[in-house]
C-alpha cells in the first residue's frame, strides 16, 4: 500500500487518538520535502550537471539550480555562481520519497542506528543529512561524477516537535532509541 493511502486510512486515526484531536483536519501531515545538494567545486560544470542528473533520478522531477546570493572571496565564489541544486516534492511524490527513504535507503546505510530525535527545529520540521547519493537504489556508481551529500528537510503542518515526531514515527521513520 502506498504511504499516502496508509496515511489517510491508518496514520490519521492513530494520530487523532494519540494526540487527542477531535477533527481530522487537526492531524499533522507532510507539507513538502526539500532535497538540497551543494556542489563543492563550483568552477567545474560537469560536477553540477552530475548532481542535477542524480537528484532528478532519485526525486523523480527536475531540480532547480541554486545560485550564490553574495560573493565570498575566501571560497572564490561570486554573486550569481551556480553552487548547488534543490528539488521540492509535494503531495503523493513527497510521501513516496519518504517511504523509500525510511524503508530502503536509511536501513541500507552501514552502521545505521537510527535518526536523531533532536533534529527538529521547534516548529515541527525535521532535517537530516546523507553523506553520499550512492545509498539510493536509482543512482548507479557509473552515473556519479563526484560523490556528494545532501540535506533533506521534511516540512510538516505540525505545530510542535512532539506532533511531528508522532507523524514521522507512524510513517515509519526509524528514530534512534536512546
Amino acid at each position: 500500500m502506498l504511504l499516502y493511502e496508509r496515511y489517510k486510512k491508518e496514520i490519521v486515526p492513530r494520530l487523532m487518538k494519540e494526540l487527542g484531536y477531535k477533527n481530522v483536519m487537526q492531524a499533522p501531515k507532510v507539507e513538502k520535502v526539500v532535497i538540497n545538494m551543494g556542489v563543492g567545486k563550483h568552477d567545474d560544470p560537469k560536477v553540477l550537471e552530475g548532481a542535477v542528473a542524480n537528484l532528478a533520478q532519485l526525486a523523480g522531477q527536475r531540480p532547480v539550480i541554486t545560485r550564490a546570493k553574495r560573493s565570498v572571496s575566501d571560497f572564490k565564489i561570486r554573486k550569481g555562481d551556480a553552487i548547488g541544486c534543490m528539488v521540492t516534492l509535494r503531495g503523493v511524490r513527497a510521501y513516496e520519497f519518504l517511504n523509500k527513504l525510511f524503508n530502503v535507503v536509511l536501513p541500507g546505510i552501514r552502521d545505521f542506528k537510527g535518526l536523531s530525535p533532536d533534529s527538529f527545529d521547534g516548529r515541527g520540521n525535521y532535517s537530516l543529512g546523507i553523506t553520499e547519493q550512492l545509498v539510493f537504489p536509482e543512482v548507479s556508481y557509473d552515473d556519479v561524477v563526484q560523490i556528494q551529500g545532501m540535506n533533506i528537510t521534511i516540512v510538516t503542518t505540525a505545530e510542535t516537535d512532539r506532533e511531528a515526531q508522532a507523524l514521522l514515527a507512524a510513517s515509519g521513520c526509524p528514530f534512534r532509541k536512546d
